[in-house]
């Protein structure tokens, strides 16, 4: 319920502190008092649209706080939780106008957007006049409330749940068909790429270990020549060992015979002929190190050659060779897996609209049953409220080929208000005095059954009287039974029905300085005053006082 409302310069209301209470509270007063501001100031907190004009003159802004104490299992709460607002046990919708037309809102002291504000307190008050028609021509609002009457919460859930299922597997069967076509279109090079470095088989660090090769390859091919020359001095035609080793021979038989004088030149050529050896070993050596195959190097060279120019065909570097194989492999593997998963979600797909189809046949059912219910029980209220001839219809539209959350139902609540003309949408066939009495006959019948907790009704009774405005009483009463009601009435049959009466009135504060909005409760003389007020008009007689007594003591 609507706790407390609190309103600092708004339009002609300085500083108002409203309290409230449980059931039906009516507000009164005479034309101009200012019952459309206090309905203004609400709206505003309710995140209704901002207008500079609402700062009371001479001030920077104004400001409305509204205190509302709702269930813990209301669905603005969860909506709070979602948001990351503080879900305290009593919520506060606060909004400020500035004068230059900026707004700001805040829910628990926390800054929110004004559509949060607005999206939140629609779910709390709901405001309702004789042009105030958004409850009544917002289709998505017909089908939620026909839902409620029909208690099809779990069968709506149900669609919900099955028609986010089946929208998630057509996402993914449209993915799947995307990566197919993909594969396929690219088949024939992904095919030859996957045969080309198939047959190259490149790895990792190939391409370094073959530079390495290379290189090293080369420096031999280029010692070659060198070997081959020292080769040819050590152990070609003129090579000096042969020539050495036969003077060293002539030497020692020279020796032999006394020719002593030789000793030191034998010596030498034996030292010669040693070191000569040993150079022909390490000769042999560096040969053995040095071996140099031709066919090796064109072979390391072909291949290097050969992984450069596939790397610069695909634009990468060669050690990325093998990452570019792996992925036109598994192109082939997509386009080879990719149908038959295709085949599988497209499977997934048929059982998922199947059940989809199932939980919407059920909730149509269930709306079908609902929506005649739903008509015999508006039209019951309808004689009382001087509407006998007219009829309430639930014009139910079933395009079974609609896949929506909601499921194949359009929900659009029509009338007929006088027999032999056309039925037709509310807001077009009604006039204003009958669309406030089909309102209120249709929140009388969805009152238990999601309407939002607090009702406000803005002089719905216009244009009616005696029997009829005694009708409205009795259903806004009959109301506040379920739901906190706060009506501004001219009728004294409504005023009769409340459990609390308020007087809207303005005031001259400062001999006239400025003019200022008022509200009080009224006591129960002071409000059998008022509503011989009402009775009487401007002069108020005994006969006027007799019957407001009459009438407060006829309801009670």
């Amino acid at each position: 319920m609507l706790n407390a409302l609190s309103v600092r310069n708004i339009v002609l209301i300085d500083q108002l502190d409203l309290a409230l209470d449980e059931g039906m509270t009516v507000l009164t007063g005479e034309t101009g008092a200012g019952k459309s501001i206090l309905l203004d100031a609400l709206t505003l907190a309710l995140g209704g649209r901002g207008d500079a004009s609402l700062v009371r003159q001479g001030q920077d802004s104004g400001q409305v706080v509204a205190m509302v104490q709702l269930p813990p299992s209301h669905p603005a709460r969860t909506l709070l939780r979602d948001n990351a607002i503080a879900d305290d046990e009593e919520v506060i919708l606060r909004r400020v106008q500035f004068a230059d037309g900026r707004t700001r809102a805040f829910i628990n002291d926390q800054p929110v957007s004004a559509s949060l504000l607005q999206k939140i307190g629609t779910q709390i008050i709901e405001i309702h006049g004789q042009h105030d028609d958004r409850a009544l021509v917002d289709v998505a609002t017909h089908r939620a409330a026909l839902d409620a009457f029909g208690e099809l919460a779990a069968p709506a859930a149900a669609v919900r749940e099955a028609w986010a299922d089946l929208v998630e597997i057509q996402q993914a069967v449209k993915e799947q068909q995307a990566k197919v076509a993909e594969a396929v279109a690219a088949e024939d090079y992904a095919r030859h790429t996957v045969e080309e470095l198939g047959k190259l088989k490149p790895s990792e660090g190939e391409e370094g270990e073959l530079a390495e090769r290379r290189i090293q390859l080369q420096q031999a091919e280029k010692g070659a020549s060198d070997l081959v020359e020292i080769d040819e001095i050590l152990n070609g035609p003129n090579a000096p060992s042969p020539a050495l080793a036969g003077l060293m021979r002539r030497l020692l038989r020279k020796l032999d015979n006394g020719g002593e004088v030789f000793q030191s030149i034998v010596e030498a050529l034996d030292a010669s002929l040693v070191t000569l050896d040993r150079a022909g070993e390490a000769l042999i050596e560096l040969q053995r190190q040095m071996a140099y195959d031709p066919a090796e190097l064109e072979a390391v060279e072909e291949r290097l050659f050969a992984l450069r120019a596939a790397a610069r065909k695909h634009q990468v570097t060669c050690d990325e060779l093998p990452g570019v194989l792996e992925k036109y492999q598994g192109d082939l593997d997509t386009l080879q897996s990719g149908e038959s998963r295709l085949k599988a979600l497209e499977a997934d797909e048929a059982q998922a609209r199947a059940r989809y189809r199932e939980a919407a046949e059920t909730l149509t059912a269930g709306r079908t049953k609902a929506a005649k219910a739903l008509s015999k029980a508006v039209e019951a209220e309808l004689p009382d409220l001087k509407l006998g001839a007219a009829k309430f219809i639930v014009d139910h539209q079933i395009e079974r080929d609609r896949v929506a959350a909601a499921g194949f139902d359009q929900i659009a609540f029509h009338v007929q208000t006088n027999p032999g003309t056309a039925a037709g949408p509310l807001l077009k066939v009604a006039s204003g005095g009958e669309l406030s009495r089909f309102l209120l006959a249709l929140k009388v019948v969805l009152a238990d059954r999601g309407s939002a907790p607090v009702l406000i009704f803005d002089e719905i009774d216009t244009g009616v009287g005696g029997a009829v405005a005694d009708a409205i009483g009795r259903r806004l009463a009959r109301l506040a039974k379920t739901v906190q009601v706060l009506t501004v009435t001219h009728a004294p049959q409504v005023a009769a029905r409340a459990n609390r009466h308020l007087l809207i009135e303005k005031q001259l504060v400062e001999e006239g300085a400025f003019t200022r909005t008022h509200v009080r409760p009224l006591e129960p003389s002071a409000r059998q005053e008022e509503v011989a007020r009402m009775l009487a008009g401007a002069e108020i007689t005994s006969e006027a006082r007799a019957a407001a007594k009459k009438l407060l003591g006829a309801v009670k």
